[in-house]
């Protein structure tokens, strides 16, 4: 099922919640079977709604608390 949802988010924009209260927002554009993700243009969202560009980035799949799916 996660996989499914995963697969249909490739080549869209997610927001990712990872331990420790990060919050990335970034193009996903793969991921592995450990949830690892592949992100461009990956940016940290702050709590005042401010970002910070982090470019290209690779999320370990066990720092990652949620992915939220673009809207359908």
């Amino acid at each position: 099922m996660a996989v499914k949802v995963l697969d249909e988010s490739v080549g869209k924009t997610v927001l990712i919640k990872l331990k420790g209260g990060k919050v990335i927002r970034g193009t996903l554009q793969g991921f592995d079977q450990h949830m690892n993700l592949s992100l461009e243009n990956a940016e940290e969202v702050t709590e005042e709604g401010r970002s910070t560009s982090l470019g290209m980035l690779i999320v370990r799949g066990d720092n990652i608390i949620i992915i939220s799916p673009p809207p359908a």
